[in-house]
């Protein structure tokens, strides 16, 4: 059945065109619908504290004057650390008693009055061989006192005099060659003037070798107790040995003993054989 005219959706029929939509007047443009919006809104990245700290301190930003200030921080702080090693280098010494801090300036003051006392003679045997009116004769005492001197230190002569006798006793066999030749090396540097361990003869090549118990002298087995006949100042050669850290501290520290004793006399007559040297020659003429 035909649709009448005017019903609404027939063609030509008053109402809304085709292809327009409803509510629009005819002559103007349909508005265009809004884009649709996302479901879920995409939200900044947070950063934690961590990432924010490393963000701030990588690239570094470095002006001249900060730069300028590290160096200088550097610097002050090189030079406290130099300062405090060099201040605990005499660390011993800070921590010694007053009484040991005492014995070892007397110990410095006795070698440099030894010192001063053989400048002295020999200012005095100088001035002798000047002014005396028969010089030869006078030269030949000099020369016969040097040859004893000599004689002496070379061990081809006995000597006695004031000094001291160091006796170490070893029970555990802990001394080693190395303690004995520190004992000398002090004995030495207190102004010992002859010195015999043992049966053997201590010169200027004495050596110690060996191992603990079983010590050698210039190849020479020597047997504990060890004993050191030293002629010497007793005021001078006793306090060496005694310093703190010194020889005796460090032979107690190996369970051994060391007793130091104080004589008027002293003989030293172990002897060695003079020997021509195979290459020296005087060369004076």
């Amino acid at each position: 059945m035909p649709e009448a005219p005017g019903a609404p959706g027939a063609p030509g029929a008053p109402g809304t065109p085709l292809g327009e939509p409803s509510g629009a007047t005819p002559g103007e443009e349909a508005p265009q619908a809004a884009p649709e919006a996302p479901e879920t809104a995409e939200r900044p990245q947070q950063l934690t504290g961590r990432q924010r700290l490393a963000a701030g301190l990588w690239p570094p930003r470095v002006t001249r004057a900060q730069l300028v200030v590290a160096l200088l921080l550097f610097g002050l702080g090189l030079g406290l650390a130099i300062q405090v090693a060099s201040n605990n280098d005499d660390t011993a010494l800070r921590g010694a008693r007053q009484e040991d801090l005492v014995r070892i300036l007397d110990e410095l003051d006795n070698r440099t009055q030894r010192l001063e006392d053989e400048r002295q003679r020999l200012d005095d045997q100088r001035t002798e061989l000047e002014n005396s009116s028969d010089q030869a004769e006078e030269a030949r005492k000099q020369t016969r006192e040097k040859e004893q001197q000599l004689g002496i230190l070379a061990g081809t002569v006995a000597a006695q005099g004031p000094g001291i006798t160091l006796t170490v006793d070893d029970p555990n066999g802990t001394v080693t060659p190395d303690m004995l030749l520190d004992a000398l090396q002090e004995l030495r540097a207190a102004g010992a003037e002859a010195i015999q361990v043992n049966d053997v003869r201590v010169v200027a090549g004495t050596f110690f070798s060996g191992t603990g118990g079983d010590v050698q002298v210039d190849g020479k087995a020597v047997g504990a107790p060890y004993s050191f006949k030293v002629i010497g100042k007793p005021q001078d050669l006793e306090p060496a040995l005694n310093i703190p850290g010194g020889v005796v501290q460090t032979l107690e520290k190996e369970q051994a003993t060391a007793t130091v004793t104080r004589a008027e006399k002293i003989i030293v007559d172990a002897l060695r054989a003079a020997k021509r040297p195979d290459y020296a020659r005087s060369s004076s003429r």
